[in-house]
């Protein structure tokens, strides 16, 4: 008889049972809080394997596409192919802290008068023996959570998972594309349910009431910004790729594209008068999560020389100047470095190669893996490496072609776990590295700057933390700074939020700093495809521009 598993936990299949029956038995947490009758579109589960075991979708299914199910509708009925599924909120093994600020500018939305809790000086509450705030970074594949003390200013708890709304597309573009259709709202829903599950969690585990926390700030790109506000982002998918927030603050209609909303009308279950608060967008893709990172690094203290900041990721976001005067660029980079479109790609959990080098006397690899747990795959790190040694050592030529059988379609690179390298993984890869290149290219050539004029590259987000970047220049995935003069800064975006959370002083700083900054549109950029193309051949880019 076939088996159904999950991340190395193994049952006998049984006809008739339900994914999330399974789910039990394997001891694995799938949410949900309509009592499994397919109503709450919590239990979302994805099927790696073995689709063709389960019985037709229920109605209650009609939102999903693909490899993607409901836990509690999906009923076996065939026990002669082997399944394996994965939940959608799994927490990620590796959590970038990023930097520690201990000097913050103190001046929180939310105060205390003896008894009294007020929002902006007005009275919202009696004293519940904590005021509390959520700083929330919404990336595309990730979704961080910083608990903050908001009368000391001390994070009390951090906490991290993967972006459920993923049975919407792996990237923007088919999100906003999944949004406009006729589900529309279901991946609002999904996340405003991921970050209450984490509140439930958080007051448990801190033992304080869900209405102790008062003020909800968000950084993420404009479409993740908007579409958790409940707004149609079906503009920032077309030219010229603007939010309806940013279209009206061009008319003149808004005076910045921040946002503030009640957080209960929208489905936050924190206090009734929590205020959610978008942070500002800085143009098109380039939204509030590169805005909290201008101001993790002090942007509006930069003068008199060049910085440059990368926040990877599925959408990377470059700017490069100083106070007076920047260009920003948004690269659509795609999942390939962050677990998808590669077959053996994974984030950043346990048992993923996170560094390889390859040993050519025997034509073997060398690798470690987080946790060091057997390997299951290659994170970003990983894959980084992955490509330098292949390339460094002649067993790639530039258009991915494996040496030295160039009719070979695939690489081995642990036959004992069967972790191999294909030709569509260098290409999906390809891509992937070709828009960071475009993007960072672009933005100093609009700016007027060479590698060499740069004086601090701030590199931010997820893997970018552990890249080894010696090994990303080498590839054309970063700009051929001197190494010396790169700056790794974690998670640069959620400590920005948490200082904008911790400042009113600093959200009109950072408002009026975001007006000094140009946004380059990358596809409209005459040779645009020309750039591309070279972005794609694993080579540096050019020391000019």
């Amino acid at each position: 008889m076939s088996t159904i598993s999950h991340d190395g936990r193994v049952q006998p299949l049984e006809l008739g049972k339900t994914v999330f029956d399974f789910a039990d038995d394997l001891a694995v947490e799938v949410p949900t809080s309509c009592g499994r009758n397919g109503k709450c579109h919590e239990c979302v589960v994805e099927i790696t394997s073995g689709m063709e075991s389960l019985g037709p979708p229920s109605e209650f299914e009609s939102f999903l596409r693909g490899s993607y199910r409901l836990a509690c509708q999906a009923v076996v009925e065939r026990v002669d192919r082997e399944i394996h599924f994965k939940p959608l909120r799994r927490q990620p093994k590796i959590l970038t802290l990023g930097q520690n600020k201990i000097h913050l500018d103190f001046d929180p939305m939310v105060t205390r008068q003896g008894l009294d809790v007020l929002y902006d000086g007005k009275v919202i509450d009696q004293y519940r023996g904590c005021i509390y705030g959520l700083a929330i970074d919404l990336g595309t594949t990730t979704v961080v959570i910083d608990l903050v003390n908001l009368e000391t200013g001390d994070s009390i708890d951090r906490l991290s998972f993967e972006n459920p709304q993923r049975f919407g597309g792996s990237d923007i573009m088919h999100r906003i594309s999944y949004d406009g259709g006729p589900h529309r709202g279901e991946l609002q829903k999904a996340i405003v349910t991921a970050v209450n599950r984490s509140i439930r969690s958080l007051c448990r585990a801190r033992k304080f009431p869900r209405r102790a926390i008062y003020e909800i700030i968000v950084a993420g790109n404009s479409s993740m910004r908007d579409l958790l506000f409940g707004l149609d982002i079906q503009s920032i998918g077309q030219k010229p790729y603007k939010s309806k927030i940013e279209h009206e603050y061009l008319e003149g209609k808004r005076v910045s594209t921040e946002l503030i909303a009640s957080a209960w009308e929208l489905g936050f279950r924190a206090h009734r008068e929590t205020r959610l608060y978008g942070l500002p967008l800085i143009g098109s893709h380039v939204g509030g999560d590169a805005a909290a990172c201008l101001t993790a690094i002090d942007m509006a203290t930069v003068e008199g020389e060049v910085v440059m900041m990368v926040d990877v990721g599925t959408n990377t976001e470059v700017v490069i100047g100083n106070a007076k005067r920047m260009f920003a660029a948004s690269c659509p980079a795609g999942p390939a470095f962050e677990g998808g479109l590669v077959n053996y790609g994974m984030p950043g959990y346990e048992g993923a190669i996170d560094s390889i080098k390859f040993c050519p006397e025997n034509g073997s690899f060398d690798y470690t893996t987080i946790g060091d747990l057997p390997p299951e795959g290659l994170c970003g790190s990983g894959l980084i490496d992955l490509i330098s040694e292949l390339r460094r050592h002649d067993r790639m030529t530039p258009k991915g072609v494996f040496q030295p059988d160039n009719k070979q379609s695939e690489i081995v690179v642990v036959p004992e776990n069967g972790i191999t390298f294909s030709r569509a993984d260098g290409s999906a890869l390809a891509q992937a590295t070709a828009a960071n290149y475009c993007g960072q290219f672009i933005a100093m050539r609009s700016y007027g700057a060479i590698p060499e004029d740069i004086s601090r590259l701030y590199l931010a987000g997820g893997f970018a933390n552990y890249v080894d970047v010696g090994h990303a220049i080498e590839i054309g995935f970063l700009a051929p700074v001197p190494i010396e003069r790169v700056v790794k800064i974690g998670n640069a975006s959620i400590d920005g939020a948490r200082e904008l959370l911790l400042s009113r002083r600093q959200r009109k700083k950072l408002n009026e700093l975001i007006k000094n900054i140009e946004h380059v549109e990358l596809e409209s950029t005459p040779d645009f495809f020309d750039i591309f193309v070279e972005g794609c051949q694993f080579t540096p880019m050019p020391s000019h521009t």
